[in-house]
This record gives structure tokens, C-alpha cells and sequence, in this order.
């Protein structure tokens, strides 16, 4: 199991900047290697109206732009709630991007009320994710934005 309390105080040691990209940066690549069994992690920033714009990221290259009207990371920019699937081939607008992606988790990061983008994990087990595994992503989330000064993307 993931030690994420642990993993919490080593990304908020890791962020040394306000510098709201190079956190993201180091944010991906500190969850693709202290998070298992990914492929791919990254953000989608909402730059655009009713879209997600790739960020930084760790793994494949990625699909970009995603509307808010398709997939995972959609739904989750636009409920404002995290997405926890356990079979992204039983959602029937999952955007494919690496056909070895079986489930996923998505947080999305609000801001003063408004959506600045989504966090994206992808796994290739099914059920990867846990509510716990969600609980801990939110809190790196949280970490992530505490650390960082995120402009208005919209």
C-alpha cells in the first residue's frame, strides 16, 4: 500500500518554487516514480473555453485538446469532482490515448472557484486505483497547489 502521508511531505520538500509550471513538472515525474503500476501522469490546463490543454506530463505522447464533453478528464472538468474508473473501455467517450490504459483517476484543481485544470493518472491494471489511492492523489493535489502560484488559465 501507498504510504501517502509520506509521499505528501516528500512533494511538498520537492516543490521549492512558486514557479507553477516547474511543480507541475516535478509533480508528474515524483508521482510516475513513487506512485506504481502508471503509465502515464500529467496535467491538462483549462487555457481555453470548455477545453483542457495538455500540460506537463510523464509517459506517451498524449491527446490534445480534450473538450469537456469527452472522456474522463471531461467529466471531471466539468463536475469539478474527481473520476475514478475502473475500466476506461466501459466508458463510452473515453478518449483512447494509450490503448494500454485499462483505468484511471482524475482530480480535477479548482481554484477560487474555478477549474485551472485536471491531474490525469493512467494505469494499465484494471481497478488500479482505490479510494484511498484517491484520497492520497487529491492530498498531493492539494500539496501541488499550496506550493505553486497558479495564474488564471481561462
Amino acid at each position: 500500500m501507498t504510504d501517502y502521508a509520506l509521499l505528501e511531505r516528500q512533494l511538498a520538500a520537492l516543490l521549492d518554487t512558486r514557479d507553477w509550471l516547474t511543480n507541475a513538472a516535478q509533480t508528474c515525474a515524483f508521482v510516475m516514480q513513487e506512485v506504481g503500476e502508471l503509465n502515464w501522469a500529467g496535467f491538462y490546463l483549462h487555457r481555453r473555453p470548455m477545453t483542457l490543454v495538455l500540460g506537463p506530463f510523464q509517459g506517451k505522447p498524449a491527446c490534445n485538446p480534450i473538450p469537456f464533453d469527452k472522456g474522463v478528464c471531461g467529466a471531471a472538468a466539468r463536475s469539478h469532482a474527481t473520476q475514478r474508473v475502473d475500466d476506461v473501455h466501459a466508458v463510452a467517450d473515453h478518449i483512447a490515448c494509450d490503448a494500454a490504459s485499462r483505468s484511471e483517476l482524475v482530480v480535477p484543481i479548482i481554484v477560487d472557484g474555478r477549474l485551472w485544470g485536471v491531474l490525469d493518472l493512467d494505469s494499465p491494471s484494471p481497478a488500479r486505483f482505490s479510494a484511498a489511492d484517491q484520497a492520497g492523489i487529491e492530498r498531493l493535489v492539494d500539496t501541488f497547489v499550496a506550493a505553486s502560484d497558479l495564474p488564471r488559465l481561462d
